[in-house]
């Protein structure tokens, strides 16, 4: 008799690993709770097992919100992967024998990726993988970055000019600056290579200033000491494109958004600013689910040309 309560609490371990991760991960004993359908007080005894079992204890606790401490962090390394490995014993075993055929994937992006960067390899694989559901989520990269620690997604897709803790980044795809203007502009018009000074007496049409791309445009003209004025501030490349057609202003754009088929002059910039990549961005230390890391493989064989991995080498 005496080893069944001993029984019973280990039949429980996952439970209370995967509680202490979640908490963890966001920080916060109630929203592990909610996150896991559970009650505070039943993640709170879950983890206080935990601290039990291994005599120590893994959180300090500063009001609402909570701090590993180095032996939290320590478990925190071995648990997680055994936790998702775990939840995702399904569908990684289907995709070992070839029937990656259910599932969901998430993924998180800004607007601009959505309508340019993913269309291609997003065709692909719902042609090949027609049942897995594909969850699109249309937000900022701050926001992104906070589904990613949370783990409401998958990975997230985008540009990033600095890669915080936590995050990896993997670039698949780059593109590179242009200047847009309408074709009748007098810098349309101008032969050779576009110059700072030639741009600085027009009004410039870009995104919001908190975004990455209008930082980028004031820390070159700001090394050249040449003066810009912004004329209009607009968000999303079909907005801005559009206004530029109508004559309202230029706009220095990544050449993600160009089609080739917009009544506009697209005058190279490489001179003066980066090609800017676009790629995979994940939590790190994520387990990444079968369909996450097949929808990867596409998107690398779509923009690299490398070969499309087939279902048997994901055993490896």
């Amino acid at each position: 008799m005496g080893s069944v309560p001993n029984l019973y609490y280990k039949q429980n371990r996952l439970k209370q690993l995967r509680a202490f991760c979640r908490a963890a991960r966001l920080g916060s004993i109630s929203m592990a709770a909610e996150s896991l359908f559970l009650s505070q007080p039943a993640v709170s005894l879950q983890i206080q097992a935990l601290e039990r079992e291994f005599d120590t204890i893994l959180f300090e606790r500063r009001g609402p919100h909570i701090k590993l401490t180095p032996e939290g962090e320590a478990l925190y390394k071995l648990a997680d992967p055994l936790v998702e490995g775990v939840d995702k014993l399904h569908e990684t075993f289907a995709a070992r024998f070839g029937r990656l055929e259910s599932g969901e994937l998430n993924v998180a992006a800004g607007e601009s990726t959505i309508l340019y960067v993913l269309p291609d390899p997003l065709r692909r694989f719902a042609e090949v993988h027609p049942h897995i559901r594909i969850k699109l989520h249309n937000v900022t990269g701050r926001d992104g970055l906070a589904m990613l620690h949370r783990d409401e997604v998958d990975f997230a897709v985008g540009s990033m000019l600095e890669v915080p803790d936590g995050i990896t980044y993997q670039p698949i795809v780059d593109y590179h600056p242009k200047l847009i203007a309408p074709l009748d502009h007098p810098l349309a018009q101008k032969t050779g290579p576009i110059s700072l000074e030639d741009i600085s007496p027009f009004g410039l049409i870009l995104p919001p200033r908190h975004l990455s791309t209008w930082r980028m445009v004031d820390l070159v003209f700001r090394q050249h000491n040449v003066d810009y004025h912004v004329s209009l501030e607009a968000g999303g490349w079909e907005v801005i494109k559009k206004y530029v057609e109508l004559g309202l202003g230029i706009s220095i754009v990544t050449d993600v958004c160009l089609t080739g088929e917009e009544p506009l002059a697209a005058i190279p910039l490489d001179h003066y600013f980066p090609a800017r990549s676009y790629g995979v961005v994940q939590r790190l230390g994520r387990h990444l689910s079968p369909q996450a890391k097949r929808f990867i493989h596409f998107m690398e064989q779509a923009y690299t040309g490398q070969p499309q991995v087939r279902d048997t080498e994901l055993k490896t």
